[in-house]
């Protein structure tokens, strides 16, 4: 009894590591030789670990690029609820990306949204959805040879897992309130749209990524459309902050 009194104790005191899949968010080194790194994760939505001493040797250093803007990754983590930091065991890539990170047009997409995901995604609980939605659209981009509206799309869609997403368009409908997130056939506010935006919004509500192929716009025209859309997240999400590389981003497709 007393024996099995303490291997009940020891195992209690045990790790338990447990697998989860995740995509990397954000990356951020710590004192000397420390990274922290903030993940999307399947099983728990976002949560940040601390890989300690990673950068300590080259050989450690060579595990950081499995921790590249929008990897997709299984994680074997050590997982403790009152922890801010969670420890990782095992990393092993679920998709490897083929140009995601070295296509220099993609690598400013994936620049750029991984710093809208990282700044709009909080949630520490579990949201299977959203998870397969970012696995699948960021695997149909690296697979995909026309994109250059790729990211108006993705983020388009991303407001119904944010709980914004704009209305069913009518026909009829004339104007679209940025605030309220409806299509109205008056306009009677500030933030009401019309003209090409409103146009180029009624085109991309309800397609897939694989109809953007129809979808003609310039350079200038996809600059307005992306600044209206940031603008939108910004009215629904009051601590949104306008990416910093969102300049990068015109640069690449000027």
């Amino acid at each position: 009894m007393k024996q099995r009194l303490l291997k009940s104790l020891s195992l209690g005191k045990s790790k338990m590591y447990t697998k989860n899949n995740c995509i990397v968010l954000s990356k951020l080194k710590y004192k000397d030789y420390d990274l922290i790194v903030k993940c999307y994760t399947q099983e728990r939505g976002v949560v940040s670990y601390i890989l300690r001493g990673i950068l300590r040797s080259k050989k450690s250093q060579t595990k950081t690029v499995y921790f590249q803007s929008l990897s997709q990754l299984q994680i074997e983590e050590n997982y403790r609820p009152n922890n801010s930091l969670q420890s990782i065991r095992e990393i092993k890539p679920t998709y490897i990306y083929k140009t995601l990170h070295t296509n220099i047009y993609k690598s400013a997409i994936v620049l750029f949204l991984s710093e809208i995901l990282s700044n709009v995604l909080k949630e520490e609980e579990k949201n299977e959805d959203l998870f397969n939605y970012l696995e699948a659209s960021l695997q149909y981009l690296d697979a995909e040879d026309s994109f250059s509206n790729f990211h108006l799309l993705f983020l388009l869609k991303l407001t119904r897992y944010l709980g914004f997403q704009p209305d069913y368009p009518k026909k009829e409908s004339q104007y679209f309130n940025l605030q309220s997130g409806t299509f109205q056939t008056y306009n009677n506010s500030i933030y009401t749209i019309s003209g090409q935006n409103l146009t180029l919004l009624k085109s991309l509500l309800g397609i897939n990524f694989e109809d953007l192929i129809t979808i003609r716009i310039n350079a200038k025209q996809r600059q307005d459309f992306l600044n209206m859309l940031l603008y939108y997240f910004e009215l629904h999400l009051g601590d949104f902050k306008k990416p910093k590389s969102l300049q990068v981003l015109n640069d690449v497709f000027h």
